[in-house]
């Protein structure tokens, strides 16, 4: 979980591979008027989320049922929306790729291919709920991609 432009499909890609476990691109899941929306800057509403987060929720739900595990890259910003998607479980867990702003833009302003453009990293740090340790372990992106990987593989006891 994290903001924009934090890594998270980049993060999530390696430890799935790492650990042996599929992997899910959130960003895949929205609806097509969500991605319009923030393809022309327009900051989503918690209204435009909820579709969103109901389907990352009932595939966590599929996995679950399966006794499977999973990764799924969300951004998750407020602790509402981490609560969907736990859907009252506690066997959810959340990495918190945590950057400062101006780090997470010049990311964004140098990425290419992603159709959230940088223009909306403010609305995300507003939006955005810092999860505190009992629900999220933070890992810091101001740090080699491999060392994100490691420490989040350790949190989540899976290397």
């Amino acid at each position: 979980m994290g903001v924009s432009g934090s890594g998270k499909s980049t993060v999530a890609g390696d430890v799935a591979r790492r650990a042996g476990l599929p992997m899910i691109e959130g960003d895949e899941m929205h609806p097509a008027g969500n991605i319009a929306k923030m393809s022309q800057g327009i900051p989503l509403t918690d209204a435009d989320r909820e579709p969103w987060l109901e389907a990352i929720a009932a595939r966590i739900d599929v996995w679950r049922q399966a006794g499977q595990q999973g990764v799924i890259t969300c951004s998750s910003l407020k602790r509402a929306y981490r609560d969907i998607l736990r859907s009252g479980h506690t066997d959810v867990h959340f990495v918190y790729l945590k950057g400062s702003y101006e780090l997470l833009l010049d990311r964004m302003q140098h990425r290419k291919g992603h159709f959230m453009p940088a223009s909306l990293l403010r609305s995300q740090f507003d939006t955005l709920e810092e999860p505190g340790p009992d629900e999220a372990t933070a890992v810091s992106i101001d740090q080699p991609e491999a060392a994100i990987v490691e420490d989040a593989l350790k949190q989540l006891n899976l290397g």
